[in-house]
């Protein structure tokens, strides 16, 4: 009877570790009603309705945070919304579950060239070659063509405007 206690214990113990391990799913599986989400979101992204895009896919992941096809669905919303940088960190958390998603960096690539560093996609593109073995890599591809077009025009230009002020003060000049 001197090892009752120790024993008990340790049933307990190894009661609770065996039923923590049961309950969780393995990072591979990812909760089917997350990926319909998401479907539906990248459907009404390509139909248009980006609200509803934006919309559906964050749904998918709060029911799912490691769907990784998501991140990038509404990283292409942030693309097409015109938001670069927001695409950069959306890609950047899809990166983060699996480092070596061509898409993903292919993506992140155009969003680079779409805020202007074309270097840093450079780097992303080197890195979709030494990763897609196949001749015809539609992501590097892609992006290679991105790069050769290179950013967008700057919407706003650095300017001067004078102000003309009321009668008795002096004029000032505002950059923008």
């Amino acid at each position: 009877m001197r090892f009752s206690g120790p024993a008990v214990a340790l049933a307990v113990v190894l009661g609770l570790t065996a039923s923590v391990g049961s309950g969780q799913k393995p990072d591979d599986q990812i909760n089917p009603r997350s990926i319909a989400l998401m479907q539906a979101g990248d459907a009404a992204r390509r139909a248009g309705n980006l609200t509803g895009a934006n919309d559906l896919i964050e749904t998918a992941l709060a029911v799912d945070p490691r769907n990784r096809a998501a991140y990038i669905a509404l990283a292409r919303v942030a693309q097409a919304q015109a938001l670069p940088g927001k695409a950069i960190r959306l890609y950047r958390e899809a990166l983060v579950i699996e480092p070596n998603d061509v898409a993903a960096l292919g993506g992140q690539g155009e969003a680079m060239v779409q805020k202007g560093a074309v270097e840093r996609a450079k780097v992303n593109l080197a890195r979709i070659r030494a990763l897609c073995k196949a001749a015809p890599c539609a992501p590097a591809a892609t992006l290679a063509a991105a790069i050769a077009k290179g950013p967008p025009p700057a919407v706003v230009t650095a300017q001067a405007t004078t102000v003309v002020p009321p009668k008795g003060q002096e004029a000032a000049t505002i950059k923008r």
